[in-house]
């Protein structure tokens, strides 16, 4: 099984605490916030992993090495300048492809959720299936309108929308002919909708997006909560 965690941000939104450090690496409850994502994928089988680095890259390469530690290996995608999330899948294309267009995991670097990564289904119809979430105060018109398990594109703007977690299932077919560079995501999947090859699932569960130093504290905070609840010292 192969995925791709994105990680080659500046992190400006988490000044001053990226200023010497790049963000998948801000601590969570005493351990790197990347090292939950690769922990996850570990448990789920994943073998192969990519994660695209720029800012600070060889902080992270020294702190995560070939991922021996947790069972798989590790390749990293060199971006002298960050090129955006379609530029820098299509860049680490070579180590996502299995040949027969399967679907890869690819996750933001920078988003938390409790939703199991094998609950998120590996058969669907079409290029990419992306977990959606109830919109958070920070993007309350959210991003994708969902009907019957299918993202469509809405016909007017009273059609309600969801946010993408930053979670998603891609086929490499979804990137198709174009060109290496710096380029977006979001435009990708709107034409994916259009043609009616995006699926969607819908998740009510707790997800955030860890993009502020105040949603890391409150990422902080829950993780440590959690974590004494289940050693039996919390309250």
């Amino acid at each position: 099984m192969r995925a791709m965690i994105l990680a080659a941000g500046l992190g400006t939104r988490m000044r001053p605490l990226t200023n010497d450090c790049p963000k998948p690496l801000l601590p969570v409850a005493g351990k790197p916030m990347i090292e939950y994502q690769i922990e996850r994928l570990a448990d789920i089988g994943v073998e192969q992993l990519v994660i695209n680095v720029s800012y600070r890259a060889e902080q992270i390469e020294q702190a995560l090495g070939d991922g021996g530690r947790w069972g798989l290996c590790i390749h990293y995608s060199h971006e002298p300048e960050a090129l955006e999330t379609a530029g820098g899948i299509i860049q680490a294309l070579e180590w996502l492809d299995d040949g027969e267009d399967g679907p890869f995991l690819l996750l933001n670097g920078d988003v938390w959720c409790d939703l199991p990564l094998d609950r998120l289904p590996k058969q669907f119809d079409g290029k990419g299936l992306l977990l959606l979430v109830d919109n958070p105060e920070h993007n309350p018109n959210g991003d994708f309108v969902v009907q019957q398990g299918r993202v469509v594109e809405p016909t007017d703007s009273s059609w309600s929308r969801l946010t993408f977690a930053g979670i998603s299932r891609l086929r490499p077919s979804l990137f198709e002919g174009l060109v290496p560079g710096k380029r977006a995501l979001g435009p990708l999947l709107h034409q994916a909708a259009a043609e009616g090859n995006l699926a969607a699932q819908y998740y009510p569960g707790y997800w955030l997006d860890v993009g502020t130093p105040e949603r890391l504290q409150r990422l902080d905070h829950r993780l440590r909560t959690t974590t004494d609840k289940q050693d039996g010292t919390g309250e």
